[in-house]
């Protein structure tokens, strides 16, 4: 996922590149076409590899994918938080130009990286971020698909360290989007989107539970629901 990521990363900087020759433009942003790409690449990614079924896999998905629009929208499209930020950024740091697409990466630009953004601490860390949360929804994909085939509950692979690893998995990958990429929008989402986890789970456990019982109680309660014990980690699945 670390490649596809570079890959996209690389696209998109000849595309900035192109169309700013094309249309000389002042700024780095209104590629809207960007906006479009980036979103649907990422959206597919995300939904080949959730693969949603029930009406509540496609809430917490759509939920997912507006993060992801919102979070495109400002780093090609328009950047608002940057122009409501403008006053005091351009206060702070009068030696930065804060129309320009990198400058978007606030975090290497208030710690004072002077290198390219895209090898900065913060992008790097996104990056292994997205590529684990990515990671965590593929797998454990793979692990329920196969007990639900044999109506079985889910307990092997991921699910034997934490009882939802396909939604810790979306939670890292917008924060590894924040870290990257910080908006006033994604920001304000991303609390909202972790509560809508948090209930989404409770509903499905109450469901679990029905379905199997004594089984579910008893994984229930040897399994973390989002952050595995470490002294779990080493041990088999």
């Amino acid at each position: 996922m670390g490649i596809t990521v570079a890959i996209i990363t690389t696209i998109n900087r000849k595309a900035r590149v192109e169309a700013n020759a094309m249309t000389d433009a002042s700024s780095d942003y209104g590629l809207w076409g960007l906006v479009v790409l980036n979103s649907v690449i990422f959206i597919f990614f995300a939904f080949s590899f959730f693969k949603p079924q029930t009406q509540r896999d496609w809430r917490s998905f759509g939920a997912f994918s507006a993060f992801l629009v919102a979070l495109f929208t400002e780093m090609y499209g328009f950047p608002l938080t940057l122009y409501f930020l403008s006053g005091w950024l351009q206060t702070q740091y009068p030696d930065v130009n804060w129309l320009a697409h990198d400058s978007g990466h606030l975090l290497e630009m208030l710690f004072g990286w002077q290198g390219s953004p895209h090898f900065g601490p913060f992008h790097l860390l996104s990056t292994v971020f997205i590529g684990g949360g990515f990671y965590l929804i593929a797998a454990g994909w793979r692990t329920l698909y196969a007990a639900q085939k044999e109506r079985k509950l889910a307990t092997t692979g991921l699910y034997s360290y934490v009882r939802h690893p396909q939604y810790v998995g979306f939670v890292l990958i917008m924060f590894g989007f924040l870290l990257q990429w910080p908006t006033l929008i994604t920001l304000a989402m991303f609390p909202v989107l972790l509560w809508m986890y948090a209930r989404l789970s409770i509903s499905e456990e109450r469901e679990a539970e029905k379905t199997f019982g004594e089984a579910w109680r008893h994984y229930a309660n040897k399994t973390p629901r989002f952050l595995p014990r470490l002294r779990g980690l080493g041990r088999q699945a």
